[in-house]
């Protein structure tokens, strides 16, 4: 390399850091405007001032106008050009900020940023000495953010798009079946599978304590109750004491993004082919990798590597004797997993996503 191309990569990755910096202040401030209701005072009854935005959200009108003008600044909000500097939310942007049923909505993003950002002590301690920083004690951030950023798929895409391409699968839902959703988090799975098919039970299992009861609240909220039940259950541990998992019982058996998570994948998928009645489906939905490692795999590497790094590996290494897969985890990982399991093959579903990958275990 000449001199001349060592400056210019120095400075491309200079530029690179500094464009990444300006994202990650932006992340924050939209954080901000989440939290405070900030975005939401303004759709609702926009345009406003600073003082006017500071009363509606009872919040510091000095801390207002600081955010107002940086949204303005990077072109988040409109302002107009009076003296008294009036501040607009588009419709546009509302419905990647606000609309918590687009398929465009990404503020979640910012609540998961913090979430990890907040739990960086933490994390250069274990990356020092080992061990973990659980899912739970990263608070309510995380757990609502990624619940947050699924929904969308579950709600509108799911049973609308995704499994009526499953025709078996398909048409055991549409006439009525027993369905297990393992490691649900939120239940924005369990609800979308009740809604998408009104003849189906749901039976949900979570290991966190926090993730249930707000699954609850979406079940009984979204009028689903009745067929929608969920329970704190360690579902890999399942495995290992016979009597406890209710074998043969489902007619179908779904994972969506948490096998990745589990510290011992083996013996979740274990209980998935134990619970499942021979034959019925088991659907496993996990993140798009490449199939090998590949450092020009693109952008959504680089985010699953980034979510690795500070939630999803850390929290699985929390837990003794985790086999840390991490968010990457390839086909061929996950067909170990299920092999070990006692599964005789997995195939790649035909559904196209930019971000996970559908799995049918048989």
């Amino acid at each position: 390399m000449t001199a001349t191309e060592a400056t210019n990569a120095s400075e491309t990755l200079a530029e690179r850091l500094f464009e990444a910096t300006l994202g990650a202040a932006e992340l924050q401030a939209v954080y901000l405007g989440d939290r405070l209701g900030w975005y939401r005072a303004l759709a609702d009854h926009g345009p406003l001032t600073s003082t006017e935005l500071a009363d509606r959200t009872a919040t510091v009108e000095r801390y207002a106008r600081e955010w107002l003008e940086h949204q303005a600044v990077s072109g988040y909000l409109d302002v107009n050009a009076d003296s008294d500097r009036r501040y607009s939310l588009s419709a546009e942007h509302a419905a990647v900020l606000l609309d918590c049923d687009s398929l465009l909505y990404l503020t979640p993003l910012a609540r998961m940023f913090v979430a990890t950002t907040t739990s960086m002590p933490r994390l250069l301690d274990v990356y020092r000495h080992g061990g973990g920083v659980t899912w739970e004690s990263m608070g309510p951030d995380a757990r609502e953010g990624q619940a947050l950023m699924n929904r969308p798929m579950y709600l509108r895409q799911l049973c609308q798009e995704f499994l009526p391409t499953i025709a078996d699968l398909h048409a055991t839902l549409t006439g009525g079946a027993k369905v297990a959703d393992l490691g649900m988090g939120e239940g924005w799975s369990s609800v979308a599978l009740a809604l998408g098919y009104p003849k189906v039970e749901v039976h949900g299992f979570d290991v966190d304590a926090a993730s249930v009861a707000a699954a609850r609240r979406h079940a009984r909220d979204n009028g689903v109750d009745d067929r929608v039940h969920f329970s704190l259950v360690d579902v890999a541990g399942q495995a290992h004491e016979p009597g406890r998992a209710d074998t043969g019982t489902y007619d179908a058996v779904f994972a969506f993004e948490c096998v990745h998570d589990v510290p011992d994948p083996v013996g979740f998928l274990s209980t998935a082919r134990s619970i499942a009645q021979p034959g019925a489906p088991v659907i496993v939905v996990d993140e798009r990798t490449a199939d090998t490692f590949d450092p020009e795999a693109g952008k959504v590497e680089q985010l699953l590597y980034g979510f690795s790094l500070t939630c999803c590996l850390p929290d699985s290494l929390a837990h003794p004797g985790s086999v840390g897969t991490g968010t990457v985890m390839r086909k061929s990982t996950l067909e170990s997993y299920a092999l070990a399991a006692g599964f005789e093959r997995v195939d790649v579903l035909p559904i196209e996503h930019e971000f996970l990958r559908f799995y049918r275990l048989g």
